[in-house]
């Protein structure tokens, strides 16, 4: 996609899982939802095999975007193609059926995401119904709840997310902001949800919490959450990185040129012990996502 990625600065464990990526495209067979915030460009499942294999990447999570609404086909084919080594969440509504469900079960679907944060839903009433609503609908199947919010909704619902029935699994550091460090406002919460056992956390694209080159206040963010539960924090890339500030639904929006190799490398900066990075990049996604 025109970006050169370094070189990883550490091997990396065999298994290893990058738990955020999206599939776009072609925008021919995969219609955009008209109601859209963004228009993404087309991301293959060639580029995203060809970035995994440069990486040293062996398993994927492919994140239903919030371009396609809660029409699934662009990454249930995608999971397909992929096989044992992809698993997907998926975005539902009322009008998905049960066996609709089933359905994206034996696709590997393992989880839905409400995006809280990119429909800028803020009210914590509406983003309890929701998240409730969500975790009913899927824990017959043993599924798990994304979001991607923001601390003071995770503050406001604490009480409602730590007895939700299913686990949680909260994108890109819960919108923390680097620069405020372990201390800010909220993060408490989210601390406390890890503590619990009731929530995981992704690690993921700290270039949209941080002004710093390389993100490098975000490593005392990390290293707080793996602190606080080891066993529920995982990495990703957020490739191929939508999420700019330039929201215009009428032109294509330009992904942010991140060089994945020098985010996965960065992870040795803030977890120097293999062990540890191989609990965040294998052992917890072979958990929460259900790969043998």
């Amino acid at each position: 996609m025109g970006v050169a990625h370094s070189p990883v600065a550490f091997e990396v464990p065999a298994g290893a899982c990058d738990c955020h990526v999206h599939v776009f495209g072609p925008a021919a067979r995969y219609p955009l939802d008209p109601a859209r915030a963004y228009t993404p460009g087309d991301a293959s499942v060639e580029e995203l095999l060809a970035l995994h294999d440069a990486l040293g990447i062996e398993r994927v999570v492919i994140v239903h975007p919030s371009p396609y609404g809660t029409d699934n086909r662009c990454t249930l084919d995608a999971a397909r193609r992929l096989g044992e080594r992809a698993r997907a969440v998926a975005v539902i509504d009322e009008g998905t059926a049960d066996a609709a469900l089933e359905g994206m079960h034996a696709d590997g679907v393992r989880g839905v995401r409400v995006n809280l944060e990119t429909a800028g839903q803020h009210d914590p009433a509406a983003a309890r119904s929701l998240l409730e609503r969500a975790a009913a609908r899927v824990a017959p199947l043993g599924w798990h709840v994304q979001t991607y919010t923001n601390l003071g909704v995770i503050a406001a619902l604490h009480e409602a997310l730590l007895a939700l029935p299913v686990p949680l699994v909260v994108d890109h550091f819960g919108r923390a902001r680097a620069a405020q460090g372990p201390g800010q406002v909220g993060f408490g919460a989210l601390l406390s949800l890890l503590r619990a056992g009731r929530a995981y956390v992704k690690i993921s694209a700290p270039h949209r919490i941080s002004d710093q080159p390389g993100a490098a206040d975000a490593g005392a963010l990390a290293r707080a959450l793996f602190e606080a539960n080891p066993d529920r924090v995982v990495w990703g890339t957020d490739w191929p990185h939508p999420g700019g500030a330039r929201r215009d639904p009428a032109a294509v929006e330009p992904f942010d040129p991140i060089d994945d190799g020098a985010a996965l490398s960065r992870l040795a900066d803030w977890f120097p012990d293999p062990v540890a990075r191989r609990r965040i990049l294998v052992e917890n996604p072979a958990r929460l996502y259900g790969f043998g």
